[in-house]
């Protein structure tokens, strides 16, 4: 079964980075739609101000990509407080800002049900480190989101709202401690509105309000608080978060000028940025997502595929391990055999790709292709147990390209093989995992 190869279909940027921010909204905990539904608090907000319309469009990529460097301290916080990382960044932003609120927090979450000896050199450690894990936590995740907003062709002020977002109105915040109007507008319209969603969500409308007051002078613009105020006063406000229809709306928010094409080039730019915020999500899989890509698109060339089918399938072999974004760090960095309840979690990235990468116009005809990666020959693989021709030879590449770099990368629970012993245990899954053609094409290519 070969997968045809379809033009890039007439959507907007603004399309695609919507539907990507979902993929966002689950390595960082948030319910799905979180970043859409910030978008729309902010827009809102930057109208009311009078921002002009170039401002509004930088505006409205800074608050959809706000969470852009979210996966790169998941890892460490799963570390240092030994905790799922998507519970534990959920449950933090509805922690309020009191030091005896945040301790309470702390101590509650950190290494929960492990020995109480384990669990008090955990907390200890946070005391007495907790001013340097805090910085380096928001450095990790200020500086990779700026870096891959680069990557996706935006302004300097995309970049610098992306990497103050944790700064505060009275300079308690991170990484940069400014304060007052020396932080970026575009930060503290999207943090205010981040925290509007999270006790949106969490408790209400006059919940998400009270704390917007709360935080006035301490962490948000007093002004940017009385601008929210007037335009959450009618009840439309609150109800357009709750629609069905938040994606399409806040899509027809964007504004149009000087809107970047989305041809092929810039849809390679967009699996490359999302690639870095998937291989960041673990120390282990650093490079990973583009190695397999390249891979992939060699092997397709060596399969006589056309050039713009290679690098079809290039993208679909970046974006393979997308729904990893959805997995705890917890279990991929897990150093040893994981149990039933575990491997379920882990096995959903699959289904994870599917419904992210099927979402997005433009690259919706990636998604049965790279979701299938860990599909078998012989049927036992999964998501959906497909077996002999059912899986495309797309699939099987970058299956096979996959299967490679795993081997000869380090896990948490094993050292990279030498490329002859990884050669060796995938010659034993010809038939079964793998394609046979497909590993001789691939050791073909190795040099």
């Amino acid at each position: 079964m070969l997968h045809q190869y379809v033009a890039v279909p007439t959507t907007s940027r603004a399309e695609v980075i919507a539907a990507f921010s979902y993929a966002l909204d689950l390595t960082e905990g948030q319910p799905a739609g979180h970043s859409i539904r910030s978008c729309w608090i902010g827009m809102e907000v930057g109208r009311a101000i009078g921002l002009s319309n170039t401002e509004l469009r930088e505006l409205y990529y800074t608050l959809l990509l706000k969470d852009l460097g979210c996966s790169s301290n998941a890892a460490r916080i799963c570390e240092l407080y030994e905790a799922d990382d998507r519970a534990f960044k959920q449950g933090y932003k509805t922690v309020g800002t009191s030091l005896a609120a945040t301790l309470h927090f702390v101590f509650r979450k950190t290494a929960r049900g492990r020995p109480l000896a384990r669990r008090a050199s955990a907390i200890g450690n946070i005391l007495r480190n907790g001013d340097a894990i805090a910085q380096e936590l928001i450095m990790s995740r200020c500086t990779r989101g700026a870096d891959i907003a680069r990557t996706l062709r935006f302004s300097d002020a995309v970049c610098d709202g992306i990497y103050h977002l944790d700064e505060h109105w009275n300079g308690s915040g991170r990484p940069g401690r400014l304060s007052g109007d020396a932080i970026p507008l575009f930060s503290r319209i999207a943090l205010l509105a981040q925290v509007v969603d999270v006790f949106h969500v969490h408790a209400g409308p006059a919940a998400a309000l009270d704390e917007a007051r709360r935080r006035s002078g301490l962490w948000f613009d007093p002004a940017l608080v009385e601008a929210l105020e007037s335009v959450s006063s009618p009840p439309a406000f609150w109800g357009a978060l709750s629609s069905p229809t938040i994606e399409s709306r806040v899509v027809r928010l964007a504004p149009g000028d000087c809107e970047q094409p989305l041809d092929e080039s810039y849809l390679d730019a967009i699996a490359d940025a999302f690639g870095q915020v998937i291989d960041a999500k673990s120390p282990f899989t650093a490079g990973h997502s583009q190695r397999v890509g390249q891979l992939s698109e060699c092997m397709a060339s060596a399969f006589g595929m056309s050039d713009d089918r290679a690098r079809w399938l290039r993208r679909a072999a970046v974006l393979h391990d997308v729904g990893k974004l959805g997995v705890s760090s917890a279990i991929l960095e897990k150093p040893a055999s994981l149990d039933e309840h575990e491997w379920i979690e882990m096995r959903s990235h699959a289904v994870h790709t599917r419904a992210i990468l099927g979402r997005i116009g433009a690259l919706a005809d990636l998604a049965e292709v790279a979701a299938a990666h860990h599909e078998r020959l012989d049927g036992t693989g999964y998501p959906l147990a497909l077996s002999g021709s059912a899986i495309s030879r797309d699939t099987r590449i970058i299956t096979v390209c996959d299967f490679y770099d795993a081997l000869v990368s380090g896990r948490p629970y094993r050292a990279a093989l030498p490329i002859n012993e990884a050669i060796r245990i995938m010659s034993e899954a010809v038939g079964t995992a793998i394609d046979a053609e497909c590993l001789e094409v691939l050791k073909a290519n190795l040099g």
